[in-house]
C-alpha cells in the first residue's frame, strides 16, 4: 500500500474514533429522562432511608411534622469541619423545640465518621450515605450543602457552603417563623 493511502486510512480512523468517543460521552435521552430532578425550593424533599452509625434506619418521611436541617458533609471537607460547631449548637438549642439537625455523611467509612464526630463532640444524628446515592438524588455536587425542610416536607431553602451562626439564624427565621 502506498504511503498516501496509509495517511488517508489513518485520518479516517482518527475521525471515526473521535466520533465514537463523542457519541459515547453524550448522555442518551433515556438516561437523562430516568434521572430524578434535584429538589427545588417550594417542592417536596425526596424521601430516603439511610442507616446511622448505630445501624438504626433514619427516613426523612419519619421526620415529617418537624423542621429538618439536612446537612451533607464529609470529614475531609474543611468548610464542613468549620460549620460543625454551629450545627451542633443549633441541635443543642433547638432540638428540644423539635428542630431536627440531620447530617448526611457522603461516602466515608463508619470508623472515619465516628472519629470525626468524636473529635468535634457532635451529638446530632448522622446518616451514612455510603454510596452517595442520596447525595446524587439531592443533586449535591459541592460540600457542605444544607437543605432546610419545613414541617410538611417541603424544601424552603438550599445553602451551599459553610454556615455560620448568623447564616443559620437568618435561614431559620425565613423557614421556621
Amino acid at each position: 500500500m502506498s504511503p498516501n493511502r496509509w495517511y488517508w486510512l489513518t485520518a479516517v480512523l482518527c475521525v471515526l474514533g473521535l466520533g465514537a468517543l463523542a457519541w459515547g460521552r453524550s448522555p442518551s435521552a433515556t438516561v437523562v429522562a430516568t434521572l430524578p430532578p434535584a429538589p427545588l425550593i417550594g417542592h417536596p424533599a425526596p424521601n430516603f432511608t439511610l442507616s446511622t452509625l448505630d445501624g438504626e434506619p433514619v427516613a426523612l418521611a419519619d421526620l415529617r411534622g418537624r423542621p429538618v436541617v439536612l446537612n451533607f458533609w464529609a470529614s475531609w471537607c474543611l468548610p464542613c469541619r468549620s460549620e460543625m460547631p454551629e450545627l451542633e449548637r443549633l441541635h443543642q438549642r433547638l432540638g428540644p423545640a423539635g428542630v431536627v439537625v440531620l447530617g448526611v455523611n457522603q461516602a466515608e467509612d463508619p470508623a472515619t465518621v465516628a472519629r470525626f464526630r468524636q473529635a468535634l463532640s457532635i451529638t446530632f444524628p448522622t446518616a451514612l450515605d455510603s454510596r452517595a446515592g442520596v447525595s446524587r438524588l439531592y443533586g449535591v455536587d459541592s460540600l457542605p450543602t444544607t437543605f432546610f425542610v419545613d414541617r410538611d416536607g417541603i424544601v424552603r431553602e438550599i445553602f451551599i457552603g459553610p454556615m455560620t451562626d448568623a447564616v443559620l439564624a437568618d435561614r431559620l427565621r425565613k423557614v421556621y417563623p
